[in-house]
């Protein structure tokens, strides 16, 4: 199985659409206020999941497409859409090689979905490429030092290696990371952490179960060290207390300008 294809079945596994909905879902219409989105504006969502943001930006008034790596997400946000009565394009894509023109879009978004493409040298060099000069790049991702990122470290340990040159998905978070991966491609560039407030869960051990059925890299690391139970107790242990009593999870928002003359 590619590199691709194991991605698609990670997010393709569990609920994620039920988590997008019911936890990350006030994350879109944040981002699409913070690109300033409306009328007459071509927009790319990547990584689009299914279309927290994508939606709230079509329902602005904007022409959307919204790309996604996983197939089922995409239905899934279909089925949300058509209950919204948002009108947006649904395309299969892979973030680090976009079906499309160079320049051909006014605002190129992603809300917690291009962090998850593995290579992100590749993945930005994508956004800039699709994105006009002058026209704009928002992004929301969770911060390396927020609840999602210090589970991915908890994580880490236990989850089958990495590809080589694979790198951390909270690392889209640190805006030296995004700096380094821009480089003079963007402009007026603008960065502000805030936190999503989660009180859906109890207890720390609550949260870890409901993370174990419904998110896709946590059933991975799982189903990694399924046939060793004491290393699922340790990991069992570890999440529960990395969560119990966190109530703000921390992400970047991130804006920038397509430099006017940039090498794409």
């Amino acid at each position: 199985m590619t590199i691709k294809e194991k991605h698609r079945a990670m997010w393709a596994s569990g609920d994620y659409p039920s988590l997008a909905a019911d936890i990350v879902a006030p994350l879109g219409p944040v981002l699409v206020e913070a690109a300033g989105i409306g009328p007459g504006q071509n927009v790319l969502d990547v990584g689009a999941g299914t279309g927290n943001a994508a939606i709230p930006a079509a329902l602005a008034g904007a022409t959307v497409t919204a790309s996604d790596l996983t197939p089922e997400l995409l239905a899934a946000g279909e089925r949300v859409a058509a209950t919204r009565d948002a009108k947006l394009t649904w395309t299969e894509a892979d973030a680090e090689a976009l079906p499309f023109e160079t320049a051909s879009f006014d605002t190129v978004i992603s809300c917690i979905g291009v962090m998850f493409a593995p290579f992100h040298e590749a993945a930005a060099g994508e956004l800039l490429r699709v994105c006009r000069p002058g026209g704009r790049i928002a992004l929301v991702n969770w911060t390396p030092e927020g609840f999602i990122g210090k589970l991915f470290a908890t994580m880490k340990p236990y989850a089958a290696p990495p590809p080589a040159g694979a790198q951390p998905p909270p690392r889209w978070g640190d805006p030296a990371h995004l700096a380094a991966l821009f480089g003079d491609g963007v402009t007026d560039v603008r960065t502000e952490r805030r936190t999503l407030r989660v009180d859906r869960f109890a207890t720390g051990a609550e949260l870890r179960d409901y993370f174990k059925a419904v998110y896709g890299p946590t059933i991975a690391v799982y189903r990694n060290i399924a046939e060793e139970p004491a290393r699922v107790a340790e990991l069992d242990a570890a999440i529960a207390a990395a969560a119990e009593g966190v109530r703000e999870w921390e992400y970047l928002i991130y804006t920038a300008r397509a430099a006017a003359t940039r090498r794409v």
